[in-house]
């Protein structure tokens, strides 16, 4: 009998430790692979901005053009714009996926009376389900006022 109790005893520790584990939000994870130029005079050119991006449930990106993922803050403003972004894999898929990103930021210019202004950019990305993944930022980037 006692060996009965024994046995059920050591179940009961066993299952107590078999906890089922809660599963960890997929967020979308970000890298920066580029930023160029890293110099430029104001309102001559873009700046592209390429990141790397990863995603174990490939939810990234919206259908409708109205809806914003990615958020690109200039650090000399208050408020970040936002970006559109296309779904990077099939809507109604669950598969991890992983790539390249480039933005596009229009001429920047300066916003006070120096001759010059140094800027970089902090950015993030929310999913589908509403993760956010954690901020990225550039180096900085020379804005000029002439050449």
């Amino acid at each position: 009998m006692s060996k009965r109790i024994s046995i059920l005893f050591l179940f009961i520790i066993l299952f107590s430790f078999c906890k089922k584990e809660e599963e960890e939000p997929k967020i979308p994870v970000l890298k920066l692979i580029d930023i160029t130029p890293l110099s430029l005079v104001q309102y001559n050119e873009p700046v592209y901005i390429t990141i790397g991006y990863s995603d174990l449930d490939g939810d990234i990106g919206y259908e409708n053009p109205d809806e914003y993922a990615l958020q690109i803050k200039d650090n000399r403003l208050a408020n970040p714009d936002w970006y559109h972004v296309s779904p990077l894999a099939p809507i109604e898929s669950n598969v991890a996926i992983e790539g390249d990103l480039t933005i596009k930021i229009n001429s920047l210019f300066l916003l006070g009376n120096g001759s010059q202004e140094l800027t970089s950019f902090t950015i993030k990305m929310v999913d589908r389900a509403g993760n956010w993944s954690e901020e990225i930022t550039t180096p900085q980037v020379t804005i000029r006022d002439s050449i």
